[in-house]
This record gives structure tokens, C-alpha cells and sequence, in this order.
């Protein structure tokens, strides 16, 4: 059995064990994610055998006793040879590290991968509720305000303001002119100005109305990403939440390298690109 030790938060957590999955399932290799067995419950892969805490617990003292190897992928220019022979080799082995990657193994895998993170009933419920309280729309736009520690991280450059994600938000309606659209906008910052947005998205514009809906779900982290996940097109800042939602049905995404660069149709990309590009 391989213990994936996770890294980071939710959906970096997914892709780092999907690339370990997709490694173990090529060379008939048993995996399980550490995180999902106690943590992030919103997906089938946490009723699945092996994820619970007993196992967690397992897997985090024997490697802290030294009762099984630890493998790390901390450098992503790296010869692996060695860890996949660990892997390989030993009964019960725990790996972990941001830099795990085995992209065509991934693609390869997709598919299982998805179904592995499908969401639980109780998430699509009251995802359906919500959409179903909505009027009907032509396009559903997800977009997805990532701040946080994104106000230091790379000195700011992904940290954009209101304004900035309103331009391009308002673009994008101009693109769809005529199309009936709601906006979804999730996010990590708990003192986003909803009403302001609202306001600013829906009063009339200077070139006549704006046909769009503004909703802001606030739900749990799985609800969120289960709710863009069912959108048409997404964007935000780049994030691993924004890429994972893409990933369910290969939904445009429009990750925002540069906020003064205008949105157009070749702003946006799919999963099976971006994730190999991931900053």
C-alpha cells in the first residue's frame, strides 16, 4: 500500500494523490490519501476502503517510527527512478511532496480519477437546490475571488481587487451579449463586498443593461467546488480549486495572469493543458 501524505489545502490534496493513483494503478499498486480519510468529507473516495482514521493514524505513526520508508517528490526536475523503485519494492510505503507529477499517467487514469472524487449526494443536493432557485439562464459563469495568502504570495501578483475581477467579469458579459448569464462567484475571502458586486454587476451599463444574474452560494468548500464545477465557463486568479472544477467536465477556464490583459476567447483553456502548467 502507498500512504499519500498530502500537501497544501482540498484540490491540491486531489491532484497530488490523482498523479499517485494513476502511478499505483499502472503498476498494480494499492493507494490511499491520507487527508481524505479524516478530512475534506465531500467526496466518494472518503467512504472508499482504507480512508478512515484508523488508517491515517497507521500510516502517520509507522512512518514517524521508522516501521515503513517515506519517499519525497520535492524537486520536479528530479530523477524519480529511486522513489518509484521504493514504491515498487516495499509492502508499505508512505510518499509525499508538492512535486509528484505523472502527467500522461494522470490523463491516462482521468476518468477513475473523477468518479473517485465524485461528490456525495448530500453536496449535489444542495448544489441542485441552489441552481434550481435561480431563473433559467443560457450560460452559467463561475468565478472563483482567490485571495488570502495571496495578498504576500509572489509579492501579490495574483492578489487583484474587486475592480479588476468586475472588468473582467463585465468583458466577459460583452462577449456573450445577448445571452442570458449567472455569475456564481465563490471565493476565500470572508470580507468580500457582495453587495457591491451585485450592485455593480447588475444596474444598467452604458451601453444598456447587463442580462446577468449575480449569486453568491457561500457554501462549504465542497459545495463551492461542486457549484463551478456545473458552470459553463470559469475564472479566477490561478488556483488549484479553479483547475479541479475544470476538471469534472473539461469546463473553460480562464485562470488571470494579467488583469490588464483583455479577456477574449483565447483566454481560456482546459484541464488537460493547465494542469501541466500549474504555477
Amino acid at each position: 500500500m502507498i500512504y499519500v501524505r498530502d500537501k497544501g489545502r482540498m484540490c491540491n490534496n486531489i491532484l497530488q494523490y490523482g498523479h499517485l493513483y494513476a502511478w499505483g494503478r499502472e503498476h498494480g499498486r494499492k493507494t490511499m490519501s491520507m487527508r481524505f480519510a479524516y478530512k475534506y468529507q465531500y467526496f466518494r473516495i472518503c467512504d472508499t476502503p482504507h480512508h478512515h482514521f484508523a488508517t491515517y493514524l497507521f500510516a502517520k505513526y509507522a512512518a514517524k517510527l521508522g516501521l515503513m520508508p517515506v519517499v519525497q517528490f520535492n524537486d520536479i526536475n528530479e530523477d524519480t527512478t529511486p522513489q518509484e523503485q521504493v514504491m515498487l519494492t516495499r509492502r508499505h510505503v508512505l510518499a509525499e511532496g508538492w512535486c509528484v507529477h505523472w502527467f500522461d499517467l494522470f490523463l491516462k487514469y482521468k476518468q477513475e480519477i473523477i468518479r473517485l472524487f465524485e461528490f456525495k449526494d448530500e453536496v449535489k443536493q444542495t448544489v441542485d437546490a441552489l441552481l434550481a432557485q435561480q431563473p433559467e439562464s443560457d450560460i452559467l459563469l463561475g468565478v472563483h475571488i482567490r485571495r488570502g495568502d495571496y495578498r504576500t504570495w509572489q509579492g501579490g501578483r495574483y492578489f487583484y481587487s474587486d475592480e479588476q475581477y468586475l472588468a473582467y467579469i463585465r468583458q466577459f458579459l460583452a462577449m456573450h451579449s445577448g445571452k442570458r448569464v449567472s455569475v456564481y462567484v465563490c471565493g476565500n475571502d470572508p470580507e468580500l463586498d457582495t453587495e457591491k458586486l451585485r450592485l455593480a454587476l447588475t444596474a444598467p451599463a452604458d451601453n444598456g443593461p447587463c442580462a446577468c444574474e449575480v449569486v453568491f452560494p457561500q457554501g462549504n468548500p465542497g459545495e463551492d467546488l461542486c457549484l463551478l464545477s456545473r458552470c459553463d465557463y470559469l475564472m479566477g486568479a490561478p488556483s488549484t480549486f479553479t483547475l479541479v472544477a475544470s476538471m469534472y467536465r473539461n469546463t473553460p477556464l480562464c485562470w488571470i495572469m494579467d488583469a490588464n490583459k483583455p479577456l477574449s476567447s483565447d483566454s481560456f483553456d482546459y484541464f488537460d493543458y493547465l494542469f501541466r502548467h500549474i504555477i
